[in-house]
């Protein structure tokens, strides 16, 4: 398959070829506070992160007051977001801190009145969940404004990818996929990394990691894994209220975890040559044909006069039989690189 299409946002490309674009997802871990939430942005951009990720929640245009919660959360859903949800002043006031610290604002919209609020005060692309996945009104409401969208396929059966897949495309978004697994914390044995390349080479797109174990071990295997992005929650400190605190990192983590993208980004690759800076080594470490006993004037060098030896800067050792039979123009002392010029 030819190389997937790259996915632009705002100055960034996504894709093969470029760096892993890594997603702070800061979700509600903010509590409702604009502080903290402003917190979060300089803390995101002070480790690198490419983008910051907030959750934009109107309760009343996302779900019924007293539908089903999930046991992690431990409370109604719908009070927990009414609690925690950033007034639309707060969010326009965080895009403009993170435009000022260089890093993407991007928030997740969970009703089609959170996606047309974003819409007005200009996210440069779209963020869905996994949850909304199977939603494929409010996929096909995003779609319709064109703009990039990143979508989230936990929970999901194959069936359901490539329905949302096709809506979106009908639409003509530009369009990624995050591979990911809705449990909170993830075990290792549930994460199928493999998905990542499954879902490039189904679909031809930009494929990213939604990491929700416990650690960057999963965060560091996508990368390694050819992952195009990378999204990790992220807070200040574990030790905040909140349903997702347990299950984030906080700054310096994020930061190691940046640092160890980057540095498995500088290691990929599948071109093998010689390597600045191993030519000393092989000339210490290969082996050369020396002689191992004297060898008079105008002998015939037999096998028993000659072996091969380190260093490696002298006649290879693969040329060992083509130099036995030669004739020594010169008395050859033993223990000595014997050089193609010393044979007739």
């Amino acid at each position: 398959m030819s190389t997937p299409p790259l996915l632009t946002i705002g100055s960034r490309a996504i894709g093969a070829g470029h760096p892993c674009f890594v997603i702070a997802e800061a979700g509600i871990n903010h509590n409702g506070d604009a502080r903290l939430a402003a917190e979060l942005v300089e803390a995101a951009s002070a480790a690198g992160a490419d983008a910051i990720k907030f959750q934009t929640h109107f309760p009343e245009d996302e779900m019924l007051r007293d539908g089903a919660t999930a046991s992690y959360v431990g409370e109604s859903l719908f009070d927990l977001l009414a609690r925690t949800a950033l007034t639309r002043e707060a969010h326009v006031e965080l895009r403009d801190l993170a435009a000022k610290k260089g890093i993407v604002f991007l928030s997740t919209p969970f009703s089609r009145e959170a996606a047309d609020f974003l819409d007005t005060i200009g996210v440069p692309a779209f963020k869905t969940g996994s949850g909304e996945l199977t939603h494929l009104p409010l996929q096909r409401h995003i779609a319709r404004k064109r703009k990039p969208m990143i979508i989230s396929t936990g929970m999901s059966a194959p069936e359901e990818i490539d329905r949302t897949v096709g809506v979106v495309r009908a639409e003509g978004a530009p369009f990624a996929l995050m591979h990911c697994t809705s449990t909170y914390p993830t075990p290792y044995e549930h994460v199928q990394l493999g998905c990542i390349g499954w879902l490039r080479n189904l679909y031809g797109v930009p494929v990213g990691f939604s990491d929700h174990t416990v650690g960057s071990y999963m965060a560091f295997a996508a990368a390694a894994n050819g992952a195009n992005l990378l999204e990790k929650h992220f807070t200040t400190s574990r030790g905040l209220p909140g349903p997702d605190q347990q299950g984030s990192i906080e700054p310096s983590e994020l930061a190691d975890l940046i640092r160890g993208v980057r540095a498995i980004e500088r290691g990929l690759g599948a071109t093998k040559t010689i390597q600045p800076g191993e030519q000393d080594v092989r000339d210490m470490a290969h082996h050369s044909v020396v002689s191992v006993r004297a060898i008079p004037a105008g002998a015939t060098i037999g096998v028993h006069d000659v072996w091969a030896k380190r260093p490696g800067t002298g006649i290879p050792a693969r040329h060992l039989g083509d130099v036995i039979g030669r004739v020594a123009k010169e008395r050859i002392e033993k223990d000595r690189l014997i050089q193609w010029n010393d044979l007739a």
